[in-house]
């Protein structure tokens, strides 16, 4: 499918820009806005920054990508949606790196006491230094 089709798929409007948009996360490596920007302008020219902030609220409304929020980050943009992925997060360069879930059958979506809700999807970040961090010499 085509991005085109997916976002028809999801109820939204067509636009050069929003192809563009989900092409630049997919190709992307957690992207924050300010580098989905850049890849869209790479693309197609001259888009303002609210224009995409605008398309990455709604395409992940329509869950055609995923943000995730580390703890000091900007938010940061994805296009593995629809598992119950993980991420690894450096505290040295903020590389954010994807982790499959658990071993099983989802066991994160089970936790001690739900309180009623009902659970769909759980969140949990590693943080840590990647390789080349925890290469470097302490200062």
């Amino acid at each position: 499918m085509t991005p085109a089709e997916e976002l028809r798929g999801a109820g939204l409007r067509v636009t050069a820009a929003r192809v563009a948009l989900l092409e630049t996360v997919r190709a992307g490596d957690h992207l924050d806005a300010d580098a989905v920007a850049a890849g869209v302008r790479g693309r197609v020219g001259h888009v303002s920054l609210q224009a995409v902030y605008e398309a990455l609220h709604a395409l992940t409304a329509a869950r055609l990508i995923r943000r995730i929020e580390p703890a000091g980050s900007p938010a940061r943009y994805e296009g593995r949606v629809g598992d119950n992925h993980h991420h690894l997060v450096c505290r040295g360069c903020g590389a954010v790196v994807d982790v499959d879930c658990a071993v099983g059958a989802v066991p994160c979506l089970e936790p001690s006491d739900d309180h009623g809700f009902t659970i769909d999807e759980a969140e949990v970040v590693y943080w840590g230094l990647c390789p080349a961090c925890s290469a470097r010499p302490s200062s």
